[in-house]
């Protein structure tokens, strides 16, 4: 099993501030619902934790919580950024961790992205095109 002690501190909050940073990517891919939308990240983490014993990388990821990285000026530069950081996440998994590991941690940001996504309806939707087009991004990029 592969915990915090397996990495780096500057490692440890790469792997913090990506989950957080591919909720910011949906939340900022349309207006509004920014409320709920933060919440339904928030809860995510909450989720998680229920899980406790499947994983120790995501039990020790869950218990220290959400992190948020520097500022961006634009949604744009969220998204840039926000994807080299769930890039070099991924590979940071892929190098330390084990498989199951890298796909749980995987499988925790998007199920996270998706919470945020659906927790308000936009244009009707309950996930627009553009948070869809976000979230194939951010499975995309972890994939890589």
């Amino acid at each position: 099993m592969t915990g915090k002690a397996a990495f780096s501190n500057d490692e440890w909050e790469l792997l913090r501030e990506a989950p957080a940073t591919a909720g910011l990517i949906v939340l900022t891919a349309e207006g509004g619902g920014t409320f709920r939308e933060t919440f339904a990240l928030a809860k995510a983490y909450t989720e998680a934790r229920k899980h406790h014993g499947d994983s120790e990388l995501l039990d020790e990821l869950v218990a220290a919580g959400p992190k948020r990285g520097g500022r961006a000026r634009s949604k744009d530069e969220l998204r840039e950024r926000g994807l080299e950081e769930l890039r070099e996440a991924g590979a940071l998994l892929r190098s330390k961790a084990t498989p199951e590991e890298a796909d749980g941690y995987r499988a925790f940001v998007i199920a996270l992205a998706e919470r945020v996504a659906e927790a308000h309806k936009e244009g009707g939707q309950k996930v627009s095109d553009r948070e869809r087009a976000s979230l194939g991004e951010i499975e995309a990029t972890l994939a890589t």
